[in-house]
């Protein structure tokens, strides 16, 4: 375990009291396969990793899953007595951003999280085995475990031509996901893609892509989108399906903790956005004096992420601050433009949209001809 969860305070005595009463405690039974998992504590206690260590960790968990640090006893419990979720993880219509993503986490290390909180017994990207071994080992843990473990999907499912647009080992995304599904606890869809689609399902969308929701309908769907997802945003929720909970979800699956919000609510131009200053070129003043993006396409306003909250690189930045406009990658059909030509044209707003404002290069606000649209949360 990174060096740098000792620093995290441990919040309760009672926590470390009960971690105690359980070093001894008996590992959940293994099945006849032998194929069972064991808990996180089980497995960082075979690590050498002490109670106090084990506590600072949970107390990261805790924080980074949107909870009270008071929850840590809880969290503790769960990763001593639960056994560690098995995660089946399949590549299908995807440039692989959404792995890459979680590999830079930074405020849970993804070796953490592969060694310690979960057992990730297929990743066609990160395992070594490949070709018939690896689909062995794959249709393995799935028997061993079926009923519980969770099915991660990276990339959206073509279902033209039968499917034939993405095949792997000679079968296709469509076949797989169908059967893998079957022995599922839950799915994750991880990004636009296995979302909605995302770019494979723009307009004319020649493949026939669709994202996991839309093709399974008896199991439980956790949409995480986003191109890719905010690393932070991916590991806290597999951190809580460790915990042996499923995060609190809104109308379209997301996590409420992460996609509550527009990435306008929270928007460091959002004042400027109020006082109707806009950048009006790539290159203006405005756009130097970091004013408002709307003008130019930005979608915050209609775009529900944790970008300007969290923001990327460990914290560094986003778009919006880096100077580009929100293209809404977290939506549905974020690769089709609003008015059917361009991807910077300004979306559709109510009668309060913007009516001019002042130039971007003006020193002063029309606030009379401007109505902003307030921050609102869903």
């Amino acid at each position: 375990m990174p060096e740098n969860h000792r620093n995290h305070p441990i919040t309760t005595s009672p926590a470390d009291q009960q971690i105690h009463h359980q070093d001894q405690a008996t590992e959940p039974a293994t099945d006849d396969r032998g194929m069972h998992p064991e808990s996180a504590w089980a497995h960082l206690q075979k690590r050498g990793i002490s109670r106090r260590r084990f506590l600072e960790f949970c107390t990261a968990m805790t924080v980074m899953i949107g909870l009270e640090t008071s929850s840590t006893l809880s969290i503790a419990e769960a990763l001593t007595t639960q056994p560690r979720p098995v995660v089946i993880w399949r590549n299908f219509q995807e440039c692989t951003c959404c792995s890459e993503s979680l590999l830079r986490s930074e405020k849970t290390p993804f070796s953490d999280i592969i060694l310690n909180l979960i057992s990730l017994d297929f990743h066609e990207v990160l395992q070594a085995a490949a070709g018939i071994d690896a689909e062995r080992a794959a249709h393995q843990a799935m028997a061993a475990n079926a009923g519980r473990y969770i099915l991660a999907i990276e990339g959206s499912i073509p279902t033209g031509a039968n499917g034939t647009y993405c095949c792997v080992g000679g079968r296709t995304a469509l076949d797989i996901l169908q059967e893998d599904v079957r022995g599922a606890k839950a799915v994750i869809a991880w990004g636009n893609c296995a979302a909605y689609g995302c770019v494979q399902s723009a307009k004319p969308n020649p493949t026939g892509a669709k994202g996991v929701g839309e093709l399974v309908k008896d199991k439980p769907v956790i949409n995480v989108p986003g191109c890719p997802p905010i690393a932070e945003v991916m590991a806290a929720v597999v951190i809580q399906i460790a915990t042996g909970t499923f995060p609190k979800l809104d109308q379209q699956g997301r996590p409420v903790e992460f996609y509550g919000k527009t990435v306008h609510a929270t928007c460091p131009r959002h004042d400027h956005y109020e006082e109707g200053r806009f950048v009006e070129s790539f290159d203006d003043d405005g756009a130097r004096q970091g004013y408002c993006l709307y003008k130019l396409g930005c979608k915050g306003p209609v775009t529900y992420n944790a970008c300007s909250r969290l923001r990327w690189n460990g914290g560094t930045s986003f778009p919006i601050q880096s100077g580009h406009p929100c293209l809404g990658c977290a939506e549905k059909n974020c690769w089709d433009p609003a008015d059917g030509q361009s991807l910077y044209a300004p979306v559709a707003m109510t009668s309060r949209s913007p009516k001019g404002g002042s130039s971007s290069g003006s020193k002063a606000s029309s606030r009379k001809n401007w109505s902003p649209i307030r921050s609102h949360s869903s």
